[in-house]
């Protein structure tokens, strides 16, 4: 609590706190939408999950609000335009940026598959069947679907960003446009065309981040007039444009989902033709739209509301580990059935009966209990990692080839978190993980780690 209260009073006075609070409401609603909308049920004498969603129609409109990964695309969009703005005034580089940048994202990723792996690996030999290791990591590690978009929007920050100062709002336009030219292939064939739009879609909103990162920065009056129209690099922030963006979002939502071929929810069901999230769709796209209207017009009594003490500093307390809670939210869950399962007290009442909604609360707070455990002991490795310094100039050779080992440390981070979520839950997999997965994903992590350890030295 006593370092809380002091990085509460060393804050900024121009920091937007607000973006802090969106970050850590995202993730706080990902981790309890999971949990509420999984269903335990048993699967050849053996414990297995599903959604709850496919029995509970009526709360798909709900998803309009609990889809919140746009959310937290467009505060990474402003939290990365503003890390990568302050690097440059002190004189770093993209490629250092983007060094520095990796280690928030890929220590406590790696913390986890290691653990992962090594708690496979003790279970396979001691026995356990190489294909029911493999279902369990695999559920474990489904939120690295969200990680390889995140991971690679924030690898190709430094030329989106350019391209925003170049075009402003029109860069978003078009990748949207592109989305919808994609869900095309997915409505008329071939399917293939809408894979793109795994990274257009979340490329979208990550430039509107960048957009809003432009107008709330202290000097965005310096300079002469900004552009207007779509290259205008500035969000309206007033709370007419978030009316505007509210309503207009959830026109074109009810158009496109209930009148269009869009599935009304905004996460996967199963057995919909569609899913708007996998890839991103127009209609999550519209989704968007109306979730940063809403977010707009709470903006100012939230900002007024962050001033205080208390509320500042339990989101300052919850974005210390923020990743942390996200990668391990459902290891949490695989953990307590496991243990509920040995004791033979797993409790699996139908969907939507009162059984099941009675055990809603408990199972959310034994949930919480256990992530809290796992936060508390994998919590620090994301909480003590420091905002590097800049360093001094280098030689165009040098300058070059830690660009180039950079991006090919990215690559490997995500062709191995590529991999892992594109293999099947049923192959055998000793380690849980496939065994290319884990090598392209280490070669990767350990290549940006050699490179932050040597940012410092002389060149």
């Amino acid at each position: 609590m006593r370092r809380l209260r002091q990085l509460a009073q060393r804050t900024p006075p121009g920091r937007e706190r607000y973006i802090d609070l969106l970050r850590a409401l995202a993730i706080t609603m990902v981790v309890l939408g999971h949990w509420g909308v999984t269903v335990i049920g048993y699967d050849n004498g053996r414990p297995a999950g599903h959604s709850a969603l496919a029995d509970l129609r009526w709360a798909w409109p709900l998803t309009w609000v609990a889809q919140v990964m746009p959310v937290f695309f467009l505060v990474g969009g402003y939290a990365n335009a503003a890390s990568l703005t302050s690097r440059r005034r002190r004189g770093g580089s993209a490629t250092g940026w983007l060094v520095d940048r990796s280690a928030r994202l890929i220590r406590p990723t790696t913390v986890l598959l290691l653990v992962l792996a090594a708690g496979a690996g003790v279970a396979t030999l001691r026995g356990a069947d190489a294909a029911q290791v493999r279902e369990v990591i695999w559920f474990a590690t489904i939120p690295l679907w969200f990680l390889v978009a995140y991971v690679a929007v924030v690898a190709l920050t430094p030329p989106m960003y350019a391209l925003h100062r170049r075009f402003g709002l029109a860069v978003p336009v078009v990748l949207v446009a592109l989305v919808a030219l994609g869900d095309l292939g997915r409505l008329l064939g071939p399917a293939v065309l809408a894979d793109g739009n795994y990274l257009l879609g979340w490329l979208a909103v990550h430039q509107v981040g960048f957009a809003w990162y432009d107008a709330a920065r202290p000097d965005n009056r310096a300079g002469h007039a900004a552009p207007r129209g779509l290259f205008r690099r500035r969000l309206p922030l007033s709370g007419r444009a978030g009316a505007v963006l509210l309503g207009g979002g959830l026109v074109a939502l009810v158009l496109l989902t209930v009148a269009g071929p869009y599935p009304v929810a905004m996460l996967h069901v199963p057995g919909e033709r569609l899913d708007n999230a996998a890839p991103p769709s127009l209609a999550l796209m519209a989704a968007a739209a109306a979730q940063l209207g809403l977010i707009l017009l709470l903006r100012r009594p939230a900002g007024r509301w962050l001033r205080r003490s208390g509320p500042w500093q339990a989101v300052l307390a919850v974005n210390a580990v923020v990743l942390t809670l996200f990668l391990w939210h459902l290891t949490a869950a695989v953990l307590l059935v496991g243990l509920l399962d040995a004791l033979g007290v797993l409790p699996t009442p139908p969907v939507g009966s009162a059984a099941w909604w009675a055990w809603r609360v408990p199972w959310l707070l034994a949930l919480a209990a256990v992530l809290a455990v796992l936060v508390a002991v994998f919590g620090p490795v994301e909480a003590r990692t420091r905002r590097p310094a800049a360093t001094g100039p280098a030689g165009v050779g040098r300058r070059r080839l830690r660009a180039g080992l950079a991006l090919a440390g990215y690559a490997g981070v995500l062709v191995g978190l590529l991999l892992n979520s594109l293999t099947p839950k049923e192959g055998p997999e000793p380690l849980g993980l496939p065994a290319p997965a884990l090598v392209a994903y280490l070669a990767g992590a350990g290549l940006l780690r050699l490179l932050r350890s040597g940012r410092d030295r002389p060149g």
